[in-house]
């Protein structure tokens, strides 16, 4: 027996309906939504007094269970079938003496005006718009209509629904376009994920007078965990609200059913602002044999530390779901934005939704563990938020490490899982709840840098490792008692040009920076200052390089070039080029020549060099090749990032053994410089693990 149409034209159609209710016979239809589900979003716009009418009524029972609960009990129903209305007129003839059914069309009603509190459809709407052709919008238009003379104001329109794009951006902006307030409610599962993968919506349109002009739209979604409803400034930003909802019920409906091959990620937001308050990714682990207690659990990152490579990046992810024995873990990164009452609220607010992410055989009522390192949340202070016009929205952080250890960030918003800038802190920053230093100030002033910074410690490996590469310069005397002239491109928080100050007692450090915020964020809140023997230029580093090259061409042959070394530690604004650090401009080959000619002959141009392209950095170290004759790499383990040596000559050329050898005397003279020494600067570590291109 064929009850499906031979196209979606047909359900709109009165015949179509017709052969469906005689071969159905009896039996309800519900194409979606039980009542059970829609009764608690009805109970708050349907009144018990409201004279309510349905159209496209079909078999449902929706009206019968309106009625036998006493929800409301002047309903009146309309379809378009003949042999529906009298199944349905015979069905509650002596139950329900105050409902009625007849046969009417939706497009054409014989009611007078302002004559329903209620209009409620449910599908009616789906059903005739099947398509975005003249004809089918020219039926819905005339449906809206009748729908509109047949409300009084104040009236609702409610129609439950699946929430197509098309379907919604009409009924949108239709009645947004009449003055109406439009809400969307998002039904509550009844957790049957067999019946029915796709959410419910009930959109609620209320009908007020037309003014005159241009009246301000009010679009407000209400999502199933929440009463309260949310304002969306748009049709279009409704409409996308809607669809990320369903996209998720697909995503929860996936993996109940299927281990997920690739590592899933979403944000969950905060039902106030909208804006993200937890990032979750789904990582399975098929090679963990199962057990009874290891289905499934949820990681809880600390504050601070969702930019390490363990809990940033999915490999550190994998590593971390094996490690810990789960064939299903849920990694949570808390949002700097947000407030968190720390393990135990953020268990209470994230069980139930987690739970929609369990993994298909996870036993009933199966106690889900929430893990986390040390058993906190960890500790974040954001001490300071503003706006570059160049580098964008950036906020200066301190957080707390593994084990004792605080440290202070930059991080620049557009890019918030990568740190810019890191320094420790030789005190902790206060606990929440703890009087703040400087409560008052959004940062301290130039005159009071922080004291806490610890300026002999190098937080990042790349930059340890660009230190190390100073050993290339060679010479038998040791080099922090060798006059050296420094060139570093990119200031930062200023970690790298600082150390190379102040364990050089004889370098004298040239800083290009092109934005000017970063040199008053170096200052205030990471402990850099200038002096004789440090200097920044705010200019683009282009620029820069292309002058000093300039003078450096018309000098004397005999005259010597500026630089020892030149660094480039600059990252890219564009984030849609596969390469970070630096900006390609920086590694074109004219550009390059210029770098070239101004080092000394013996001298070393360290690059830290980030780029996923495969192909983009194939061309880079060609190019890289083309301008110098020597070229060494040291990969930074655990990280994308790649610090690359050239020297203008192959005289200087050394093995890795010899390298190392050159580390551990620089290591040494470092130690016996009278500044603290910090154990991880295995800087002949470093260079023994170098490999010549």
């Amino acid at each position: 027996m064929e009850l499906l149409p031979r196209g979606p034209a047909e359900f709109g159609l009165a015949p179509y309906w017709e052969r469906f209710f005689r071969q159905r016979g009896q039996r309800p239809f519900e194409w979606y939504g039980a009542f059970p589900e829609l009764c608690p979003v009805l109970r708050k716009y349907v009144r018990p007094r409201d004279k309510v009418l349905v159209v496209g009524c079909g078999n449902s029972e929706l009206s019968e269970q309106m009625y036998d609960t006493g929800m409301c009990e002047d309903i009146v129903n309309i379809d378009i079938s003949d042999t529906v209305i009298r199944q349905m007129q015979e069905r509650s003839r002596s139950k329900r003496p105050k409902m009625s059914y007849l046969l009417m069309d939706a497009l054409q009603m014989d009611f007078p005006d302002a004559h329903f509190q209620v209009v409620l459809d449910k599908g009616t709407l789906d059903a005739i718009l099947t398509d975005e052709e003249e004809a089918t919008l020219a039926k819905v238009d005339k449906m809206f209509a009748e729908v509109s003379r047949v409300l009084q104001v104040g009236g609702r329109y409610l129609c439950v629904s699946l929430a197509q794009a098309h379907v919604l951006k009409k009924a949108v902006e239709y009645f947004s376009r009449e003055g109406w307030v439009v809400r969307v409610h998002q039904v509550a599962s009844s957790g049957d994920k067999q019946q029915f993968v796709l959410p419910i919506f009930v959109y609620v349109m209320t009908k007020f007078r037309k003014i005159p002009g241009s009246a301000p739209q009010i679009l407000e979604i209400c999502p199933e965990e929440q009463d309260k409803p949310m304002r969306v400034e748009s049709a279009e930003r409704l409409v996308a609200a809607v669809k990320d909802r369903q996209h998720y019920a697909l995503l929860c409906s996936q993996l109940s059913k299927t281990p997920c091959r690739e590592q899933l990620s979403l944000d969950l937001c905060d039902k106030e602002s909208g804006k993200p308050r937890y990032t979750l990714h789904v990582v399975d682990s098929p090679s963990v044999k199962p057990s009874r207690d290891n289905h499934f659990a949820i990681f809880i990152i600390p504050q601070g530390r969702e930019t390490e490579w363990l809990f940033g990046t999915e490999e550190g992810r994998r590593q971390l779901a094996a490690s810990a024995g789960f064939r299903r873990l849920v990694t949570v990164a808390l949002h700097r934005e947000q407030h968190y009452e720390g393990m135990a609220g953020i268990q209470a607010e994230l069980s139930g939704k987690v739970m929609e992410l369990a993994p298909p055989g996870l036993p009933a009522r199966q106690q889900v563990p929430f893990l986390s390192v040390g058993g906190d949340i960890g500790v974040r202070t954001v001490w300071h938020r503003d706006t570059s016009p160049l580098s964008g929205e950036y906020v200066i952080e301190d957080v707390k490490g593994d084990g004792t250890c605080y440290f202070r960030r930059l991080i620049f918003l557009r890019n918030r899982n990568v740190v810019q800038s890191e320094a420790r802190l030789l005190a902790p920053v206060p606990l929440p709840g703890q009087k703040k230093r400087r409560k008052d100030k959004k940062k301290p002033s130039p005159a009071e840098p922080p004291a806490a910074i610890d300026k002999s410690y190098l937080c990042c490996e790349h930059h340890k490792a660009m230190v190390a590469g100073l050993c290339l310069l060679g010479g038998p005397d040791p080099l922090p008692g060798t006059p050296l002239a420094v060139l570093v491109v990119g200031l930062g928080g200023g970690s790298l040009p600082l150390f190379i100050h102040d364990y050089f007692s004889q370098a004298r450090v040239a800083v290009v920076e092109i934005d000017p915020s970063m040199l008053e964020v170096a200052t205030c809140w990471f402990g850099f200052s200038q002096g004789d023997r440090m200097r920044v230029h705010i200019s683009d580093g282009l620029d820069y390089v292309a002058k000093l090259a300039a003078e450096v061409s018309v000098l004397p042959p005999a005259a010597p070039a500026q630089y020892d070394a030149v660094m480039f530690d600059v990252d890219s604004k564009d984030l849609t080029v596969g390469m970070s650090c630096p900006p390609p401009a920086f590694v074109e080959k004219p550009f390059l020549q210029k770098v070239k000619n101004i080092l000394k002959p013996e001298g070393v141009f360290v690059l830290n060099l980030v780029c996923r392209d495969a192909r983009l950095k194939e061309s880079v170290l060609a190019t890289l090749r083309d301008v110098f004759p020597l070229l060494y790499v040291r990969r930074i383990e655990g990280e994308v990032n790649e610090i690359l040596f050239c020297q203008p000559s192959l005289e200087g050329r050394r093995d890795p053994a010899e390298l190392g050898a050159c580390a551990r005397a620089l290591e040494g003279a470092l130690r016996q410089s009278g500044r603290p020494w910090d154990s991880s600067y295995a800087l002949a570590d470093m260079l023994q693990a170098i490999k010549i291109l």
